[in-house]
């Protein structure tokens, strides 16, 4: 037979019925598919976990409500017997026992429940501390299906005028 000259194209053609594994493929060649699959994996966990945080966010509002409208309540208690013996100054006198007692009445006639409550005073100030555990949305994904813990704190003066 006589030497004749290959063309180009021949060693392509040649590795392909030879069987070789890449012959003819394109190197950048493949499926999009898992690139997709994990595009809108990642896509859902971000709308899943602003929808969480919305809620988280909203509840601690709610706490933070109820706990401003106990330290008001409180700081409307004015120790009776000091207003009495001394009148009323600048400030009104607060004493821990009647911001505690304004404190249950505020969330008893509200109807809102806690997990714990307290109320501390320096006499002028009241400040109140709540905690609520409360369930989220997706709580199953983002926190193990256990229940978050939201904490507020208000604090409020006596209303007085100078």
């Amino acid at each position: 037979m006589p030497d004749r000259a290959l063309p180009s194209y021949a060693p392509r053609v040649l590795s392909v019925r030879l069987g070789a594994p890449d012959a003819g493929r394109d190197p950048e060649a493949g499926s999009t598919l898992p690139f997709v699959l994990v595009c809108w994996l990642v896509a859902g966990l971000m709308v899943f976990g602003a929808i969480a945080a919305s809620d988280a966010f909203l509840e601690q509002q709610r706490v933070q409500s109820v706990c401003d409208g106990a330290a008001l309540a409180a700081a409307d208690q004015a120790d009776e017997a000091a207003v009495y013996t001394a009148g009323v100054g600048t400030q009104l006198p607060l004493t821990r026992s009647a911001a505690e007692a304004a404190v249950a009445d505020q969330l008893a006639d509200a109807g809102v429940r806690l997990d714990s409550w307290s109320a501390r005073t320096d006499g002028v100030e009241v400040t109140v501390r709540c905690t609520r555990s409360v369930r989220i949305a997706f709580d199953w994904l983002f926190l193990g299906g256990q229940p978050l813990e939201r904490t507020a704190v208000a604090g409020a003066r006596a209303p007085t005028v100078p």
